[in-house]
């Protein structure tokens, strides 16, 4: 299914493929089989969904065979970060993530651990659940699971995230860039080099204890990798 796959040891799996279909196609195996091991071994599947792109390209678990081979029941899904709006703005990645693919299957709502959007910034983070930006204070937390931030610097300003320590804890992290415009940016994030002009630098920062890192990616971002594209 990938274009290629290349092993970095300092920054995990590269997953290559050549289009978006084939990515989608590849993410949604990779989340079934870590989803049936997962309700194998612990009974359960904990998953923390982020924003963005993520959820269109995660779409296919919505179809054949996905549908009915995931053990939707056993599902618990958090959310990495977190805008403190309503749960129906539209820039609430809960929204996002209900629309575009919890409503379309079985989880349980019980199962869906949304953020309090009646409370603080302050009070829905120590009460749940990464808008991890660039020389932030917060990239610094080390004794709390979730933060917040009042001070983001892009709209709306008021967000709550998972702490690097709690995202470096799992058992499985998966990060997904494509396109063209990120691919300086993932360079200097995979092989160490450029300058820090994106949020995707505080990637460098994800290096999981004892779980593992996969980076799925279309032929676009890829593009400037040298491990990927030798001269």
């Amino acid at each position: 299914m990938a274009l290629s796959r290349v092993v970095d040891k300092d920054r995990g799996e590269l997953r290559i493929h050549e289009n978006l279909e084939e990515l989608s196609t590849d993410l949604a195996d990779y989340i079934a089989e870590i989803s049936e091991t997962s309700v194998k071994e612990r009974g359960v599947f904990s998953v923390a969904l982020s924003g963005g792109s993520l959820i269109h390209l995660m779409r296919k678990l919505c179809d054949a065979p996905y549908n009915r081979t995931v053990d939707w029941a056993k599902w618990h899904v958090f959310w990495a970060d977190e805008r403190v709006v309503a749960k129906n703005h539209s820039d609430s990645n809960f929204k996002l993530a209900k629309d575009g693919l919890l409503s379309k299957v079985p989880v349980l709502p019980s199962h869906l651990h949304s953020i309090n959007d009646a409370a603080s910034a302050e009070e829905a983070a120590n009460g749940h659940i990464a808008f991890l930006f660039p020389n932030h204070p917060v990239l610094d937390t080390t004794d709390e699971w979730v933060t917040f931030i009042a001070d983001s610097p892009m709209p709306p300003p008021e967000r709550i995230t998972f702490t690097l320590p709690v995202i470096n804890s799992a058992s499985n992290v998966a990060v997904v860039v494509t396109g063209e415009s990120k691919a300086g940016p993932l360079h200097s994030v995979i092989e160490g080099s450029g300058g820090p002009s994106s949020c995707l630098l505080t990637a460098r920062m994800v290096q999981p204890v004892t779980g593992k890192l996969v980076w799925f990616l279309d032929k676009e971002a890829a593009s400037e990798l040298n491990s990927v594209n030798p001269s």
